[in-house]
């Protein structure tokens, strides 16, 4: 076919004036779009670049077993859209640094969340140095990581942060879906994981991170609630046959009148690790001692045997 044989214009048809001046964010006249469906009229708007200390939403990039359980709380952002943006660091620890994080789309204001980013560091540039006592009873997929993880090679150390991680997640997924009180796992992607932000808001207002435990003083009524939430949470682990393995005042969170425990990398296999009644114990002196330290009549060896009357 001929292109002389094709309908000939006198001039190609103009863009509205409005569009030449600000092509990005031009929305042809209701009039003009009276014929067409609504699902198809939109606003389109460019990003700006993004700025030191932010990055796109991972939320999309990781697999759908790196997302947190459903059903998902209201407040977790899966927009694609949505931005990272750093917030400053929470607090450093023997093998991971705690950041906040705040993820947030920036054509809808009412969807941003501020989370908790668990960053573990490589096993050079950590002061962990007891996790086969831990890791004991564990079992890994694939025997080239593990022998890695022996030789101790460059490869070796980064398959060993990732298994602190994949650890610590797989933990908090199962504690949560067991409803017990843990914050919500929200993704993981490879040494990092994003979870909740476990905060308080004080008399003036003011949200900030929930302090722990061993730097509150409760009222008796509610310093008994608090060993009884534990005691509670603690024998629905062993009943699940895990251990905490590391519990004190120190890594559980008051966050008002409930409490958060948090930092379960090193969660231990209460029958497969030959340490595990051994961690038990442990955690059940750390606690008592914090609690009788604060006026409550306990006794850990009491606490022990009522937990492993959960046991078998």
């Amino acid at each position: 076919m001929s292109h002389d044989n094709l309908p000939q214009h006198s001039q190609h048809p103009a863009f509205p004036d409005a569009f030449s001046t600000d092509a990005y964010h031009y929305v042809p006249p209701r009039d003009d779009l009276r014929d067409v469906d609504d699902r198809f009229v939109f606003d389109f708007r460019s990003y700006d670049d993004l700025e030191d200390g932010q990055r796109w939403s991972t939320w999309l990039s990781v697999e759908p077993l790196c997302r947190g359980p459903e059903p998902l709380p209201d407040w977790v952002v899966t927009s694609q859209g949505a931005i990272d943006t750093e917030l400053g660091i929470l607090k450093t620890g023997k093998e991971a640094d705690v950041h906040l994080v705040e993820r947030a789309d920036p054509l809808d204001p009412a969807a941003g969340v501020v989370m908790a980013a668990k960053r573990y560091r490589s096993p050079e540039h950590r002061s962990f140095h007891r996790a086969a006592s831990y890791t004991e009873g564990r079992s890994m997929k694939r025997s080239r990581d593990e022998r890695a993880i022996k030789r101790k090679s460059t490869f070796g150390r980064q398959v060993a942060a990732g298994e602190w991680a994949v650890s610590e997640w797989g933990a908090l997924v199962r504690l949560w879906n067991l409803g017990l009180p843990v914050p919500y796992p929200v993704q993981i992607d490879g040494t990092e994981i994003l979870m909740e932000w476990i905060s308080v808001v004080d008399e003036d207002g003011t949200v900030q991170t929930a302090p722990r435990l061993a730097q509150t003083r409760p009222s008796p009524e509610l310093l008994a609630s608090y060993f009884e939430q534990l005691t509670d949470a603690l024998a629905t682990m062993v009943q699940n046959g895990v251990v905490h393995g590391d519990l004190s005042a120190y890594n559980i969170l008051a966050a008002g009148e409930r409490l958060v425990v948090i930092d379960l990398p090193q969660i231990v296999d209460l029958v497969g690790n030959l340490n595990g009644m051994s961690f038990l114990q442990r955690d059940c002196a750390n606690i008592c001692g914090w609690f009788r330290s604060r006026g409550l009549k306990v006794d850990e060896h009491a606490l022990f045997a009522e937990l492993m009357a959960h046991a078998f």
